[in-house]
């Protein structure tokens, strides 16, 4: 024998993925998340806007990189972090993943929709328009209507536990979006740059803006982050208060009985 306790782990896990425990410990995350990402927002803000020198050829609307590249990030991060959710539904039936799921989409969707907001705004006086059907930007469209589909999936049912499996399959579906949006740079004729930050040969940015870039990429992270476990606990509570509401209507309807 080993003298391992092999039960300990998945006890322990399953504790932690508890809505009950999850409320427990995630409500003194919410504050500090909060004072992180405010601080990081101010570091950021001041450096990118004020501090930073515009950039050789764009001038001042580089400035407009700060918020369009850590968004365009976060627009596929969040749904990464979905589809990591439906695995655990699908697979696992985790407890969490669906409440994860759904709490990350509206964020996602909004994300998605500001990434393309600011790359129309940086777009017209980079490329002289304000939208081209390149591959980044159609398949980043694409990702925004994948986001909005979601959303309406888990509005069209009552039973979230029915939805949840669901909006589980047509996520892994729509996961293919996301390589296409990392690679078509690579894949097609396009109006976007290349890698220009993690590359194997080194950023090709200058490190007075590479470094508030950073920053603020920190901060837009951060913010999913507080948001994401907001939502969760907010969602965790509506179920709760959903489930309170059925069962008092059916003792209600067998003491009519």
């Amino acid at each position: 024998m080993s003298g391992i306790d092999n039960s300990a782990e998945p006890g322990w896990f399953t504790r932690i993925a508890h809505p009950g425990l999850f409320l427990q410990w995630s409500r003194h995350l919410v504050i500090p998340l909060a004072v992180v990402t405010a601080v990081l927002f101010a570091v950021g803000l001041y450096y990118g806007f004020a501090a930073s020198p515009g950039e050789r050829y764009m001038g001042d609307t580089v400035r407009i990189m700060y918020v369009h590249v850590p968004t365009a990030w976060l627009s596929q991060f969040c749904y990464g972090v979905m589809a990591v959710s439906a695995i655990g539904t699908l697979v696992w039936r985790h407890p969490m993943a669906d409440v994860s799921q759904k709490a990350a989409a509206p964020l996602g969707a909004a994300f998605t929709a500001v990434a393309l907001f600011t790359g129309s705004m940086w777009g017209r006086p980079t490329w002289g328009t304000f939208w081209e059907w390149d591959g980044r930007m159609t398949s980043t469209l694409v990702l925004l209507f994948i986001y909005l589909g979601i959303i309406a999936l888990w509005r069209a049912f009552d039973d979230q536990l029915k939805a949840a499996r669901i909006v589980a399959v047509f996520t892994l579906v729509g996961a293919v979006n996301i390589p296409i949006i990392k690679f078509s740079v690579d894949w097609w004729q396009t109006l976007h740059q290349p890698a220009s930050v993690f590359r194997a040969d080194g950023p090709t940015i200058d490190a007075a803006i590479l470094v508030p870039l950073f920053v603020m990429t920190f901060a837009f992270s951060f913010l999913f982050l507080t948001l994401h476990l907001v939502r969760m606990r907010t969602e965790i509570g509506k179920r709760r208060v959903h489930a309170l509401e059925r069962a008092a209507a059916r003792a209600a309807g067998g003491a009519n009985d």
